[in-house]
């Protein structure tokens, strides 16, 4: 299954006047490593927040039962999740073209008009990574229990779990790692490997063109973020693990191929959908809950 750009111009168009000034022509590198730690801090700082308003409220996160961390309302903690990511969306939206100088969704290279065009390549393309994930599984026996058991106890928070990882958070997780952090990381990987001499330094302001090294490296580093954050809803079970880092090697691909985030985007969602399918049609609907741990 191929992935095509369309008609995208190998370097970005300039916004405004053609006669740009070399601090707004470097400026055109974006979003660099400051624009991506501003964005993670601030989500982190708000879910720091959301968890204090939640123990505040009576709603502790999680608990240790029988040595074991055990995640308590799993609703609240849906609700607080979407509310940060909601919120740092918007603030994102509100903030970045102050320092861009361009929408927030061209500074991350979105692209939405690309993505549609090829939808129903990339939804195939998700749903096809998650037959063959759901293929390799089958083989291997993961734990008995994993902290993401804790969210599909009801029908009704397994219902909100589905929408919440069908709709937000994958939309969120690939403006966040392949919106902010591919090209953050792929940037400073030029800038320190870049020569120091003038006609390098001409050659970095007149181009927004990245490295192959510099993709391959940042695809890596983004990838370990990603299991990371990832890695305690699977109790960092290796196969887990494994499996997550594909996926986002292959949505960073993606992002890089078609020179859009909301094709990755279209991708994850997809994806998500086959996972949540699969527990819908074992359970009958969400209806009966302990066939997923049989």
């Amino acid at each position: 299954m191929s992935l095509s750009p369309g008609n995208v111009p190998e370097e970005i168009p300039e916004v405004g006047p053609p006669a740009a000034t070399d601090a707004e022509v470097v400026a055109r590198r974006i979003p660099h490593i400051g624009h991506a730690l501003l964005f993670l801090c601030f989500v982190g700082m708000l879910l720091l927040a959301s968890e204090v308003v939640l123990v505040l409220l009576g709603f502790s996160p999680a608990a240790i039962v029988e040595g074991t961390i055990k995640v308590q309302h799993p609703r609240m903690q849906i609700a607080a999740m979407a509310a940060t990511y909601l919120t740092a969306l918007l603030a994102a939206w509100l903030f970045y073209p102050l320092t861009w100088h361009r929408t927030f969704l061209d500074g991350l290279h979105w692209n939405w008009a690309i993505a549609r065009k090829q939808v129903w390549r990339l939804v195939g393309l998700g749903l096809m990574v998650g037959v063959m994930m759901q293929i390799v599984t089958s083989f291997i026996t993961p734990p008995k229990t994993m902290p993401m058991d804790e969210f599909f106890l009801s029908p009704a928070t397994a219902w909100i779990v589905t929408l919440f990882g069908i709709a937000l958070a994958p939309a969120f997780e690939e403006i966040c790692f392949r919106g902010f952090l591919v090209p953050a990381f792929a940037i400073a990987y030029d800038w320190l490997s870049l020569p120091r001499t003038e006609e390098a330094r001409e050659r970095w302001r007149s181009t927004t063109t990245l490295t192959p090294a510099a993709l391959i490296f940042s695809a890596l580093l983004s990838s370990l973020l990603f299991v990371w954050i990832h890695g305690e809803q699977y109790a960092y079970y290796w196969a887990s693990l494994l499996a997550l880092f594909s996926i986002s090697l292959l949505l960073t691909f993606v992002r890089v191929k078609t020179q859009s985030v909301a094709a990755s985007a279209i991708v994850h969602a997809a994806y998500n959908s086959f996972v949540f399918l699969v527990g819908i049609v074992a359970t009958g609907g969400y209806r009966h809950l302990d066939r997923l741990t049989h």
